[in-house]
């Protein structure tokens, strides 16, 4: 298992002002993060030190079930909070680039539509909203993740990571309904398109060259 130790990395949103979020909100969401970062690091080692010829596997419970089953939560828990704090920090404002245009040709009612979906997602939510581009039909939605590791979905990149947990918002906002579309609104004033854009891009790449290799 060729698994080298992740690190935690250091984003320019935490070097700015946000618009409503806090720094302190930032610092304490950013310990989190470093804590999925040294649990992913542990389940690695435990997975890649398993004598996988001896261990029991059992679905009601064995060591290999859980260190598996935890390791996917570390792991998103990581990566989830990897996007959401790369495009943090922007300027917000309307969807622009290619994700308005995708958005734009998808939703009936173009992007004031996905606006109000995406917010009604974020209500709705217990832990995550997923913006997801899909590599089979090149399709954008919006996932509703009630944690970081339940309904992810094979063959979707996400492209834009909302954290609804209330650990991303309680201390600027209150922990109540209004208090999270708040820190949504929050939010989009600090968005940083073009990096979703980035991100589209590289799902759209990706599904292209699969194309590619396919027609081969």
């Amino acid at each position: 298992m060729p698994w080298d130790e992740i690190t935690a990395r250091q984003f320019p949103a935490f070097d700015k002002e946000l618009d409503g979020i806090s720094k302190q909100t930032m610092q304490d969401h950013y310990k989190l993060y470093e804590g999925y970062v040294k649990k992913t690091n542990e389940c690695r080692g435990l997975l890649k030190g398993f004598d996988y010829a001896e261990i029991e596997g059992n679905q009601v419970y064995s060591q290999l079930r859980a260190v598996s089953v935890d390791y996917t939560f570390a792991l998103l828990g990581y990566k989830n909070h990897d996007l959401y704090f790369g495009h943090l920090g922007g300027e917000g404002g309307d969807p622009q680039g290619r994700f308005a245009e995708l958005v734009e040709d998808e939703y009936p009612g173009g992007l004031a539509t996905w606006q109000q979906a995406v917010r009604k997602a974020t209500s709705a939510a217990r832990g995550w909203v997923m913006v997801g581009y899909d590599l089979n039909d090149g399709s954008l939605f919006n996932y509703i993740m009630d944690t970081q590791n339940l309904w992810a979905v094979y063959n979707m990149v996400p492209v834009l990571a909302i954290d609804v947990y209330e650990h991303a918002y309680a201390r600027d906002f209150g922990a109540t309904p209004d208090g999270r579309k708040e820190y949504v609104e929050a939010f989009f004033r600090n968005l940083d398109w073009d990096h979703v854009n980035r991100q589209v891009a590289q799902a759209e790449a990706s599904r292209q060259g699969a194309a590619s290799s396919a027609t081969e």
